[in-house]
């Protein structure tokens, strides 16, 4: 087992604690913490001083009081090193970013996305998940063994889900899927990180005119039609902008990494990997299990304490940033038992993958069955799926804010 960066001329940064790794495990420091401590004061990956808070309970209490944690945080770009922005600019970049608001504004931009995500809505596209996933197993026993799963599978599918979904042309997927694997990934210098951003503003501006002169039948084009300009309840081009890259970003980094660490973890469990083959009723816990276990986000946005507040006995002053160690949460031995096991047969509701509260994830029926879908049609066509690499040499993305693998080799 490798963590790698992209470019390995660069120097790696200390990683925060709540983003170290063992493998699929948080580190000890990092268990130890939330058991011990629960809260501790930390730099962020910005050298920003912040609140680390890791109990299950203490997480979900953050997640749920919007009002005294808040999602619209100016701190975020007053990190060492950043550029200076006008608040003009500031709220240029917030405008449709549904985790940088907090309601009402919050709440009138989820109630026009939330219909086209309702798990109705996801049943009308599973037929189409079905022959993307089918048309990549084709692609891939053509091509035979050995093949990289991450690559070859786990990253095309859905980004060729939230394409089609948004209107994006799935020809510009390799542009926007470097920019947006560049553009997590902590260890590149700011200035470099800011500028990918810019571009990808740029990308999603030009789609946003695109659509707003002929608006399809995607999503994109609904928006324009339904809640554009001259409309009750008007979304302006900066907030089309805004919605259309947080639901690229987040509809093809989060469910890949899902799929690529999601089948590595059941390679190194044989019998829980022939259950989700051979079991369909072993499918949907398998998958709230792997995300639980796997926790892939590792903090999602940082809150900003409006007043001064207590989280598990520790007094944060207000105007405070809050992280939340995800990862370390879902398994707290507080609400599940041997939580560092992984074990598909459990009840893994309850788990923090998906966030809690408002900020709830947006987008969770629709990687909830492009995982359901992806997972046991992969073991089924390839019953003898193994890694052609020894474990240890797999490289995990360790200075990503989505936590995954840069590749994964494997044979059948």
């Amino acid at each position: 087992m490798t963590e790698t960066l992209q470019d390995e001329t660069r120097e790696a940064p200390t990683l925060p604690l709540h983003m170290r790794r063992d493998g699929f495990d948080p580190v000890p420091d990092m268990a130890a913490m939330r058991d011990d401590e629960g809260v501790r004061e930390v730099d962020t990956a910005f050298g920003m001083p912040a609140f680390l808070v890791a109990r299950h309970a203490d997480v979900k209490a953050v997640l749920a009081d919007s009002v005294r944690f808040s999602n619209e945080s100016r701190r975020a770009f007053d990190a060492p090193g950043a550029p200076k922005f006008s608040d003009e600019e500031r709220e240029r970049m917030r405008a449709g970013n549904l985790l940088g608001v907090d309601p009402p504004e919050h709440t009138r931009l989820r109630r026009m996305l939330t219909p086209e995500f309702t798990v109705r809505r996801m049943r009308r596209l599973e037929p189409r998940i079905i022959e993307i996933v089918d048309d990549h197993l084709d692609a891939m026993e053509k091509a035979g063994a050995p093949a990289d799963l991450v690559a070859d599978f786990a990253l095309p599918i859905p980004s060729l889900v939230i394409c089609e979904l948004l209107g994006v042309p799935y020809a510009d997927r390799a542009e926007f899927q470097e920019r947006t694997s560049k553009l997590l990934d902590i260890s590149l210098p700011m200035d470099e990180r800011m500028d990918l951003g810019r571009a990808s503003r740029d990308y999603m501006a030009d789609l946003v005119a695109r659509a707003q002169a002929a608006p399809g039948e995607d999503m994109l084009g609904m928006l324009v039609r339904e809640h554009g300009s001259g409309n009750d309840g008007d979304l302006t081009t900066d907030e089309l902008i805004g919605i259309a890259g947080l639901l690229l970003i987040a509809g093809h980094e989060t469910t890949s990494n899902m799929l690529g660490l999601g089948t590595l973890a059941l390679l190194r469990h044989p019998d829980q990997l022939a259950l989700v083959r051979d079991d369909p009723a072993a499918v949907a816990p398998a998958v709230e299990e792997l995300l639980r276990f796997l926790g892939i986000v590792h903090s999602g946005i940082p809150r900003t304490t409006t007043e001064d507040v207590e989280v598990g006995g520790v007094a944060i002053p207000a105007d405070s940033l809050v992280i939340l160690a995800l990862a370390a949460a879902n398994r707290d031995p507080r609400v599940v038992a041997d939580g560092d096991r992984l074990d598909i047969t459990r009840d893994a509701a309850g788990h923090v993958a998906f966030g809690h509260g408002v900020h709830h994830c947006l987008g969770a029926p629709l990687a909830r069955m492009e995982m359901r879908t992806a997972f046991p049609a992969l073991l089924r066509r390839f019953p003898g799926l193994k890694l052609a690499v020894p474990f240890e040499e797999v490289g995990f993305r360790a200075f990503h804010f989505i936590y995954g693998l840069q590749s994964l080799p494997v044979t059948w």
